[in-house]
């Protein structure tokens, strides 16, 4: 720690030839050549994935208050702000950053160029905020559809558990009792080049937005088909979310380059079944299940 009691980080912007761009977080000052102490993620940062970044390294565990831990991870989210904005940054070294609970001071900081006319290309695209757009229910009220994020994890878990049984067979093929942690972290963490999953939010004043609905494509690796998955609450069926949902799905597969959705329903869903056709997909048994149908629709 400084003289005033502030603790000695650093924060790195590097590139790995094979993952690109990359933040370091951990010790900061002398102590970093007697105890080597970082953990590293991949930009573009949100708040969600800063705190984790900070919470694996061992100095952590010195932050005295949760206001000093959202001031570092402001920091790394500025920080990997700038390998998005400025991709012509080869390296960004801040070392040491002072932090408190009041608030983080660069102390010493240096940036090496690139030559000129080359730039950084991020392993992971960032957040597509302009796919965010309102929508407004049958019974007239608004929500926001927009594509996920990290942060939507505890939210994420609180909508599963409003589902039926039935509802949660139906989407899983499972009767699942609950989504694990590492679970939703694949539902929440997604790439957005090959994967797109849109929510429908609520916002709750003074509360956690509530997620009424969730449609998905995955994308298969270096092709042109997707597969979907879908499901809304049960209060906002039959007040055209899904169908919004999807077509938003589709929207965005046409710009990707993606030209066949498919997806597999059990037989007995026969409100699922029901959509599927009005949405223009074409059922036919699946080959080696005869519980299951396979939707297909070229875009």
């Amino acid at each position: 720690a400084a003289a005033d009691g502030a603790l000695l980080l650093r924060l790195r912007l590097g590139e790995d030839a094979m993952l690109g761009p990359w933040i370091g977080f951990g010790r900061g000052g002398q102590a970093v050549a007697r105890d080597p102490d970082e953990a590293f993620d991949l930009p573009p940062l949100n708040l969600s994935l800063a705190t984790a970044l900070i919470a694996r390294t061992r100095v952590a565990r010195f932050f005295v208050s949760s206001a000093v831990t959202a001031n570092v991870a402001d920091a790394l989210v500025r920080l990997s702000q700038i390998a998005v904005d400025f991709p012509e940054i080869a390296t960004f070294d801040i070392d040491p950053l002072l932090a408190d609970a009041g608030g983080v001071v660069a102390r010493a900081a240096m940036v090496r160029l690139r030559p000129p006319g080359t730039a950084s290309m991020l392993a992971i695209p960032p957040y597509p905020a302009e796919l965010s757009h309102p929508w407004r229910a049958g019974d007239g009220r608004a929500l926001l559809v927009r594509p996920i994020r990290p942060e939507d994890a505890a939210a994420h878990a609180e909508a599963f558990q409003q589902l039926s049984v039935e509802d949660i067979r139906f989407r899983f093929f499972s009767a699942l009792r609950d989504l694990t942690p590492e679970r939703i972290a694949r539902l929440t963490q997604i790439d957005y080049e090959r994967e797109m999953a849109f929510i429908a939010v609520q916002a709750v004043p003074g509360g956690r937005d509530r997620t009424l609905g969730v449609a998905r494509l995955v994308r298969e690796p270096g092709g042109d088909a997707a597969e979907f998955a879908i499901i809304v609450a049960p209060e906002f069926k039959g007040q055209g979310l899904a169908r919004h949902l999807m077509e938003s799905l589709f929207a965005w597969a046409r710009t990707v380059g993606i030209r066949l959705v498919e997806g597999q329903i059990l037989a007995e869903n026969t409100a699922m079944l029901g959509f599927a056709r009005a949405l223009g997909f074409v059922l036919h048994p699946a080959a080696d299940d005869e519980a299951v149908i396979e939707a297909r629709l070229e875009l």
